[in-house]
């Protein structure tokens, strides 16, 4: 339940908005006539709705977003049917799949692991498939800013990224991280494997163009990448702990997924159960009300921070 004292209002006028931006939505899809200003209005409730992602990350309420986030996704691919290029919805189905399938399926997965593998393997199964989807989206936006990039990106990574620049950067850093999940979920899949370089090309290039974006979100990506990442010089712990110290930095401390990505990669594999739970200890510190726009990302990854701190006996061996 949402305890803010404007809670109740604030959802309706949510809801409210979403409803009118569905019902424009669906009166552009299913108008007729003059092609040009039905274009013009698609392009306007998609300009709408690919802005709505503030919004969903400022709501304390996961399970309401949790419901409200399937219906955007499916509504944002209809209306990327009648404009397949739009910029900003390809950057928000890349995004909105990605974080939909990280914050609310492949946790399922993981709670699901002791009581019922079989239907662990399947909920893990559907979150690949959603990261995948993002996948598409995330190279198609990249492919209307430079055309014939997914080719060049296969065939050779290093330079089909260094064509990007930093106005790139987001859609960098979304397509890489949707395939990066996927590729972890799929470890078994030998096609998936061999995309590693492309989508290591991806995040490097966009480190390198903007290590600053979104408050640190590509070091967060790399702190857990560089543990399994083969053929790099040094120390994966060292470099992991570089990463995590400027997302720390970045975030001025403010968002607890920095934190829970060192315990589970880097203080798991290392064995170090104190630094593990002092970690989850400060990721659960966090106030999730200091930065609104990270309310909801907060909330999650604290979720996520408790659950591991519940499973440190099978984290550790004693």
């Amino acid at each position: 339940m949402i305890d803010h004292p404007n809670a109740n209002r604030t959802v309706r006028s949510r809801r409210g908005a979403f409803s009118l931006v569905a019902a424009c939505a669906a009166a552009c899809l299913l108008a007729s006539g003059c092609a040009s200003p039905r274009k013009m209005a698609i392009n306007m409730v998609g300009n709408a709705l690919a802005g709505t992602g503030t919004a969903f990350a400022s709501d304390p309420d996961p399970e309401l977003i949790r419901e409200a986030v399937p219906f955007g996704l499916k509504l944002m691919e209809a209306l990327l049917v009648e404009t397949p290029e739009h910029k900003g919805l390809l950057l928000a189905a890349t995004s909105g799949f990605t974080q939909y399938a990280y914050a609310f399926v492949q946790p399922d997965a993981d709670k699901l692991e002791d009581e019922d593998f079989d239907a662990a393997e399947a909920t893990r199964l559907r979150a690949k498939k959603l990261y995948l989807r993002a996948r598409g989206y995330g190279l198609r936006s990249l492919e209307t800013r430079h055309k014939g990039f997914s080719e060049a990106l296969l065939k050779n990574p290093e330079a089909a990224v260094a064509r990007a620049q930093k106005k790139d950067v987001p859609y960098l850093y979304w397509t890489a991280a949707s395939w990066g999940a996927a590729i972890s979920l799929g470890l078994d899949d030998p096609e998936l494997i061999a995309d590693v370089p492309a989508m290591q090309a991806l995040i490097d290039r966009a480190l390198e163009l903007d290590e600053s974006y979104d408050a640190g979100a590509i070091h967060s990506f790399l702190i857990g990448y560089e543990m399994i990442r083969q053929g790099a010089e040094g120390d994966p712990e060292e470099r992991a702990r570089e990463h995590f110290k400027r997302a720390v930095e970045l975030s001025e401390g403010m968002q607890a997924g920095a934190y829970v990505a060192l315990a589970e990669s880097v203080s798991v594999e290392t064995q170090n159960k104190k630094e593990f739970n002092e970690l989850l200890d400060k990721a659960l510190a966090v106030d999730v009300d200091a930065k609104p726009e990270w309310r909801l990302l907060n909330i999650v990854m604290q979720r996520r921070a408790q659950w591991l701190l519940g499973r440190s006996e099978d984290l550790f061996l004693e």
